[in-house]
């Protein structure tokens, strides 16, 4: 009774901190808790007994295949628990989604008690986490005449399991609550810092927004039964910045609904809303739950007579306001005309977008996951019987354009197009399925993922996927007891699972921390791939790639399939000249400065950003693409030139060599694969049988973005603007300033050089600009602490062979020692030069941070409040965000510099040069690999 013991010694430790007994999914404990059940004196039974039926994991974790073979003894009659009738046992099968108690009820369904196989039948007939051992048994004994599977497979061909679940309600009450005036990143739901907790979902909830808050959404539930409450980002977007699975499940723990009487703390169906809508990577992550997102529109700018806006004193549009959404004002949504109305019925906004056919779907069976299944196994069980699938699912939209060509995403979609019509384009607005190529799961998410694919009860990676990654860079800094207990664990999931990991199961390769989007970016060796990543900054520049939410990313990797629309595209190009003193992340957020000058709006919002930047590297390019993220773009796709292609994929086989030389490789071969597939790619290439992707002179395009690098002069900051007098403009990533908006004398406090935003190229800048400091005074001496922390190990080999490496050494007053790795994340900076670990470091703010209320200058891509920085009691933390030299030299100025300084700091550096493609390149310096 050890394990039942110690399991009572964590629940007094959780009642201490105000949370329930924690979900179980270890078998061995659920075999205790069966043993305890059976002895009728037992003190311990119906306590047993409790946690036996009501907190036990379903899917395929241990304690689901424990329990499905007890319940299975209880139905036979072999065992007897007066507690737990057979009909109950059957109920409680019904709940657990496949996997182990989809066997025990095919065991039943087709065993020879022909009551037992009827009811048994009955349940299965809702049930759709089915997977291929599951159909063929179905398949084989309808072969063999069995009657009770061909009554299965009839009603799966009529996808019942569908259909005769109750309609969405035709009238929703909801009564408002707003989170937050502004854009709300995902963090204010999930933050960063409770990574470590997001699988703990009782846990992790009494982190969202505040616990002042949570109390709020509690009280207005009791003073508004019945009603939903819906969570608003006002005057803002919702779910900015990640897709944060982890946050809707928050959202959905606070104010949704439970998703069975059998399964704790797992809830669905969560309303979210915003001024501007959500967040198009976050309202993804609505629909795997079932939830509903709302465009509001109660903001409008106010407008002049030539329909222009009219600007305030800062320069920001002026709002004005359509209807209040005022925390506890109870409003209706009518699903089925698709309008939100006020109290009284007043018509308010359309919210016909929330409320596609397919959305619908999604939210009348709880989730999209039962949906996608579901759609497998009508179509499994039609062609098994040789019977058409009546048309029971909404028919994907398919919306195609005679004479109009095809963007780069459009043709991307249809070359992976699954089950559309033969023969038929598709462009942008089409719901498409399609074919995954390369799959992605981060250390942070990735133990939810890994519940996500017990719980659809997935065992094996999709043969459909070429390549599949799972990494340690969200957890590389410090090598805590949270991360001592959670990354060896999913590690060895993942590994198990067919995926190659960043960590080795069994201890004989180095540990990789190396940054999740950069390895991704190696491993995708065609620029016709998608890439599926559990991570907003799954921004890849060969291929198209969306970052996703943890049941996504699970979906991919199980189906090897995604189902989205076609995004709408716009398009980007450059004209004129770089300047020699300047760097292109500069380039990077001109581009955002220019757009928004250029259409007043964010035209890139929830679109494809298509940019004509063939004449970068991979690794150089990612840089423009890793930032579409915070452009609040879907995903971005680089048009490349045939030679530039070819060149980024012999590199990218090189580091996936690397990786095969550490010892990497997958038992299933995965990464010699890939190789070969990069081989055929670039032998298409050069044959001229299919050059380099491009999208048709005749394509159409949403907006069309042209930035001129001659008006790029000086270096550029994306600023979060903490004391904007308008709430809804900080934190955003719009504010781009010149360096010489500061008058050099804005206080910096902390640099930090890394992220995925950096490439090999940056960090030997911090070097030469390190070395010709030393030259010209002597010596080095910083006024503010500068981080370092490379991308990747491949990075920091290379950089030791060139001599950069030994520069940085000297001036270090810490260097990583991955024999001796942090156990405690640092609280206090001195002011000199950390050469941290591989890895994300303070951009993902879940470990590392700066000092409280700090001035960080950084090169990543985050600037959310509290991300980087946390404020202090006087000061608000500030995360800017800049180019490599500007960030090293502002830390060891301990100020933004001048753009003298900066032009005298960077001369003779080979910065990242860049010239639009057709052009001849400033220099040819930049291309370090």
């Amino acid at each position: 009774m050890s394990l039942y013991t110690d399991y009572l010694t964590e629940i007094e430790t959780r009642k201490g901190e105000g949370l329930h007994p924690k979900p179980i999914d270890d078998g061995a404990l659920v075999a205790e808790l069966i043993s305890l059940i059976e002895d009728e004196g037992n003190a311990h039974r119906e306590e047993a007994l409790n946690f036996f039926i009501y907190n036990t994991l379903p899917g395929t974790t241990g304690a689901a295949g424990v329990k499905a073979a007890f319940l299975k003894k209880i139905i036979l009659g072999e065992t007897t628990v007066a507690e737990i009738t057979p009909t109950f046992a059957f109920e409680m099968l019904s709940h657990m989604k496949g996997g182990p108690s989809v066997e025990v009820l095919l065991d039943l369904a087709l065993g020879e008690d022909a009551a037992i196989a009827e009811e048994a039948a009955e349940v299965l007939k809702t049930q759709v986490f089915l997977y291929e051992a599951d159909m063929d048994r179905l398949k084989a004994a309808l072969e063999a005449g069995n009657s009770v599977a061909k009554g299965i497979l009839e009603s799966y061909a009529k996808a019942e399991f569908f259909t005769k679940l109750p309609d969405i309600d035709e009238e929703i009450e909801i009564v408002t609550y707003i989170a937050a005036e502004g854009d709300i990143s995902t963090d204010l739901l999930s933050p960063g810092n409770q990574a470590h907790s997001r699988s703990d979902r009782e846990l992790h909830g009494k982190c969202m927004i505040s616990e002042q808050a949570q109390k709020e959404i509690e009280a207005l539930k009791l003073q508004h039964p019945g009603k939903r409450v819906m969570l608003i980002a006002e005057k803002g977007t919702m779910g900015v910045g990640s897709s944060r699975m982890s946050g809707v499940n928050n959202v959905a723990l606070w104010t949704g609904k439970p998703t069975s009487p059998y399964v704790p703390f797992v809830n669905y169906a969560p309303i979210v809303a915003g001024t501007n809508g959500i967040s198009p990577i976050f309202l993804t992550t609505v629909g795997v739950t079932g939830g509903i997102g709302l465009d509001l529109k109660n903001w409008v700018k106010k407008l002049d007579e030539d329909g222009k806006p009219i600007l305030n004193n800062e320069g920001n549009p002026i709002l004005d306001q359509k209807y209040s959404v005022a925390t506890g004002t109870v409003l209706k949504i009518d699903t089925k005309n698709h309008k939100l109305l006020s109290e009284d019925g007043e018509e308010l906004v359309d919210v016909s977008a929330s409320f596609t056919p397919q959305k619908v779907e999604f939210m009348k069976a709880g989730s999209s996951y039962a949906i996608v299944f579901g759609k497998k196994l009508q179509t499994f069980a039609a062609e098994t019987l040789g019977v058409p699938a009546p048309q029971v699912f909404a028919p994907a939209k398919e919306i195609s354009h005679e004479g109009q060509g095809m963007t780069a995403v459009e043709k991307i979609f249809n070359r992976n197009a699954v089950g559309a019509t033969p023969g038929k384009t598709l462009h942008a607005g089409s719901d498409v399925r399609v074919a995954v190529n390369i799959v992605g799961s981060q250390d942070t998410t990735g133990l939810m993922t890994s519940q996500e694919l017990e719980a659809m009860a997935a065992t094996v990676l999709s043969p459909k996927v070429d390549g599949a990654y799972q990494s340690g860079c969200h957890t590389a800094s410090v090598w805590d007891k949270k991360a001592q207990a959670n990354t060896p664990r999913l590690m060895k999931f993942m590994n198990d699972f067919g995926l190659v990991t960043a960590r080795d199961p069994k201890g004989v390769y180095h540990s990789m921390t190396d940054v999740i989007h950069k390895v991704l970016n190696d491993i995708t060796v065609s620029d016709w791939d998608i890439i599926i990543g559990g991570d907003s900054h799954t921004r890849m520049s060969k291929g198209v790639a969306f970052g996703a939410d943890s049941g996504t990313v699970a979906l991919a990797l199980a189906t090897g399939e995604a189902t989205m629309p076609i995004p709408e595209s716009v398009k980007v190009t450059f004209k004129g000249k770089m300047a020699d003193h300047m760097d292109f992340r500069d380039v990077v957020h001109a581009t955002q400065q220019q757009m928004l000058a250029q259409h007043g709006d964010n035209v890139f919002q929830g679109r494809v950003i298509e940019v004509h930047i063939g004449t970068l590297l991979a690794d150089q390019a990612f840089t423009f693409t890793d930032w579409t993220a915070e452009m609040k773009a879907k995903a971005s796709i680089c048009i490349s030139n045939d030679e530039t292609l070819i060149g980024s994929l012999e590199l990218a086989k090189s580091r996936i060599q690397i990786m095969i030389d550490k010892g990497m490789e997958h038992d299933n071969g995965m990464l010699a694969s890939l190789i070969a597939k990069a081989d055929a790619r670039i032998a298409e290439i050069k044959s001229g049988e299919r050059p380099a992707l491009t999208p048709d002179a005749n394509a159409k395009y949403a907006a069309e973005v042209v930035v001129d690098l001659d008006q790029i002069n000086e270096p550029m900051i994306a600023d979060p603007d903490v004391a904007n007098a308008d709430p809804s403009r900080r934190y955003t990533h719009d504010t781009i300033r010149p360096i010489s908006y500061y008058g050099a004398d804005k206080k910096v406090d902390l640099g930090f050089v890394g992220s995925c935003m950096v490439h090999k190229g940056d960090v030997k800048i911090v070097a030469q600009m390190l070395k010709n400091i030393e030259k010209e005074t002597g010596k080095v001496e910083f006024k503010a602490p500068l981080v370092v922390a490379a991308p990747t190990y491949n990075i920091i080999d290379e950089l030791k062979e060139e001599g950069d490496w030994e520069v940085l050494q000297k001036y270090s007053g810490f260097e990583f020692d991955d024999l001796f790795p942090k156990a405690n994340a640092r609280t206090e900076y001195e002011n000199t030069l950390y050469l941290e670990r591989p890895g994300c470091n303070l951009c993902m703010g879940n470990q590392e941070k700066a000092e409280k209320g700090d001035t960080v200058l950084a090169t990543s891509t985050r600037l959310f409040q509290g991300r980087v920085v946390e404020d202090s009691a006087d000061k608000k933390g500030e995360s800017l965000l800049a180019s490599t030299p500007v960030v090293v030299l502002s830390a060891i100025l301990g100020r933004t510099p001048t753009l003298d300084e900066y032009k005298h700091a960077v001369e003779g550096i080979d910065l990242t040069k860049f010239a639009p493609p057709l052009q001849v390149p400033a220099t040819t310096k930049s291309a370090h690999f």
